[in-house]
């Protein structure tokens, strides 16, 4: 029956390649007899063709490839019978690279969360640093959770001495990366007693009720 190739591949493959190069694709029917229309698709997006890159041999150039196309999974199939095809799926290796806000300002004795968000392939290890030393995880103030895009430092009830830069660190087999992350502990704002002002008000009103009341035979004969 027919069949198809990419690079000479008849079953889904993996290529390997980089940030800023090149990649090209061809696809090939095989065993057919007749003119067979291709159609390339990225992800479940179809791309467009030429007229005279359609018939029998279609080729698609990847130019510049970039960090996104990593996983991306280019499909080649026959048209007449889509479920005839061969998929190659981009594995592009690239140094770490974060992102993240620089500057947090938070109010002591509350809640704080440093995210890390970083990128890479292949995987990296994350080190949180705190001035030039490893950070040292307290167990009731300090939890670590870490995916595969982000690595996040909470810190709960914040205190003057949590004050300073902390330092993310990626590191893979192709490259390191940081981010600096300036805390800064403002001192606790003085909390108004609502509950307090709220009771009072309530007692000056009816005060000032009852006064009426009680004074309203005087004020109806006026």
């Amino acid at each position: 029956g027919l069949e198809l190739s990419i690079n000479n591949h008849v079953a889904d493959f993996s290529l390997s390649t980089q940030p800023g190069s090149s990649v090209s694709l061809s696809c090939l029917v095989h065993n057919s007899s007749q003119a067979e229309n291709l159609l390339w698709y990225r992800g479940d997006g179809q791309v467009g063709l030429k007229d005279g890159n359609k018939v029998n041999i279609s080729h698609l150039c990847i130019h510049p490839v970039n960090e996104s196309d990593n996983g991306v999974t280019f499909t080649c199939r026959l048209a007449v019978d889509k479920s005839v095809q061969v998929s190659v799926t981009l594995d592009v290796h690239f140094p770490p690279q974060l992102s993240g806000e620089e500057t947090l300002q938070i109010e002591e004795e509350k809640d704080v969360t440093l995210t890390c968000n970083s990128k890479s392939n292949p995987q990296a290890q994350t080190t949180w640093y705190k001035g030039n030393s490893n950070l040292i995880l307290q167990q009731d103030r300090h939890e670590l959770h870490q995916t595969s895009e982000a690595s996040q430092l909470s810190i709960r009830k914040v205190q003057k001495s949590d004050n300073g830069t902390y330092t993310c660190v990626v590191e893979s087999s192709l490259g390191r990366g940081t981010r600096n992350f300036h805390l800064i502990v403002e001192d606790k704002k003085a909390v108004f007693p609502k509950e307090a002002i709220i009771a009072a008000v309530v007692v000056v009103a009816l005060t000032v009720f009852f006064g009426i009341v009680a004074r309203k035979d005087k004020l109806f004969k006026v």
